[in-house]
C-alpha cells in the first residue's frame, strides 16, 4: 500500500485567493480564486491528521492568509490546541497600514505567533509595492515580531523603482533588463510547475517527448519535506501541484486503484503517465515540451480536463495556465 512516511514539514494552505497572480505561483493563487478560507471545522480535522502524521510544526499560507484575519486567528488557534507548533505565516504585506498593521501585529504576538515570511520580489511587484514588505518589516522589527523578508537580495535590483506602486512588466524589464523573468526564476530556483510553466515554456528549449519519456518513479509524490494541504484536505506533494490526494489517506496509505494518475506516475514515471493519457486521447505537442515536468503537466492537464480523476485539480490547471 502506498503512504508517505512520517510528516516532517508542511504548510497549511488556508486558500487560493490572493491579491496577486505572481508569474511564478506553484498554487496559481489569484484575485479571482474561489474555494473559501479554510474553517475552523475542517482545520481541526486536518490538525488531527497532522498529528497522526507526527509532525511538529507547520507553516501558514494561501493565497494571501491575511484575506480572512479572524479566520487565519481561528486556524493558529485550531493549531495551538492540538499542539502544532507554527514556524511561519507566509504573506505578500498588501495590508501593510501603519495603524491597521501594528493592531493585527499585536494580536497576533497574543496568539502566539513569532514569525511572519514577508515576499518581496520582482514577479509581487506587479501586484504590490514593494514599500508595503518593507514597511512591514519595520512595524514587525517595533512590535517585536520576527520575520524574513522572501527574498532580500532582490530589494537592490527593486530600489531603483518607485516603491509606492506596482510596475507593469515592461517597467521591471526597463528597470531589471528583459530577462528579469527568467534571472528571477532561477535565483528563486523555483519549481516550474503551476503559473511558473508559463516562464519555463517562454524561456527554455523545447524537446520532443521522446526524449522526456521515462518509466523513473516520481520520487516526490510521497515527499514530505516540504508538502502543503490546502483548506479542503488535500495533501499537495512538493512541487508536484495539481496531484493531490486526501491528507487522512497519504498518512493512512491510499487504497489500490482509487488514485491511477498518481499511482501510475508512482511505479512507472512519465511512461505509465502518457499510456493513461493517450487511452483517453492525449496527442503530444509537435512543439515538444520544455522539461520531462513540463511534459507531466500538460499530460495532467489533458486528463484533469476530461474528469474522472479525482487526484487531478481541474482548477489548478486552468489556473496555472493563465499568464498574467
Amino acid at each position: 500500500m502506498l503512504r508517505t512516511g512520517p510528516l516532517y514539514h508542511g504548510g497549511v494552505m488556508v486558500n487560493y485567493r490572493c491579491t496577486a497572480a505572481c508569474r511564478h505561483c506553484l498554487y496559481a493563487c489569484s484575485p479571482g480564486r474561489g474555494g473559501g478560507y479554510l474553517g475552523r471545522e475542517k482545520a481541526r480535522e486536518i490538525c488531527g491528521v497532522l498529528k497522526q502524521g507526527r509532525i511538529g510544526s507547520v507553516h501558514i499560507g494561501g493565497g494571501e492568509p491575511f484575506l480572512d484575519f479572524e479566520g487565519l486567528l481561528a486556524v493558529i488557534d485550531e493549531l495551538g490546541a492540538a499542539g502544532i507548533a507554527l514556524d511561519y505565516i507566509e504573506t505578500n504585506a498588501y495590508w501593510a497600514r501603519v495603524k491597521t498593521a501594528r493592531q493585527k501585529l499585536e494580536r497576533l504576538l497574543g496568539a502566539g505567533v513569532r514569525a511572519l515570511c514577508i515576499s518581496v520580489d520582482p514577479y509581487h511587484a506587479e501586484y504590490v509595492p514593494y514599500g508595503r514588505p518593507l514597511l512591514l518589516a519595520k512595524l514587525c522589527r517595533a512590535a517585536g515580531m520576527g520575520y524574513f523578508l522572501w527574498k532580500e537580495e532582490f530589494l537592490p535590483a527593486l530600489s531603483g523603482l518607485a516603491a509606492d506602486r506596482i510596475h507593469s512588466r515592461g517597467e521591471l524589464q526597463e528597470a531589471l533588463g528583459r530577462a528579469y523573468i527568467r534571472d528571477t526564476a532561477a535565483a528563486y530556483a523555483i519549481g516550474m510547475g503551476g503559473r511558473a510553466v508559463n516562464i519555463e515554456e517562454e524561456y527554455a528549449r523545447r524537446r520532443p517527448a521522446r526524449e522526456l519519456t521515462d518509466e523513473a518513479p516520481c520520487g516526490r509524490l510521497f515527499s514530505t519535506g516540504h508538502f502543503h494541504v490546502d483548506n479542503q484536505g488535500w495533501f499537495i506533494p512538493p512541487r508536484c501541484t495539481g496531484l493531490r490526494i486526501p491528507l487522512n489517506e497519504a498518512v493512512r496509505g491510499l487504497e489500490p486503484g482509487r488514485y491511477p494518475v498518481y499511482e501510475a506516475l508512482a511505479a512507472g514515471g512519465i511512461a505509465e503517465l502518457l499510456y493513461i493519457a493517450r487511452r483517453e486521447g492525449f496527442a503530444e505537442s509537435e512543439e515538444g515540451y520544455a522539461s520531462k515536468c513540463n511534459l507531466c503537466f500538460h499530460a495532467r492537464a489533458f486528463l484533469a480536463a476530461r474528469g474522472g480523476f479525482a487526484e487531478l485539480d481541474a482548477e489548478h490547471y486552468a489556473q496555472s495556465l493563465e499568464y498574467y
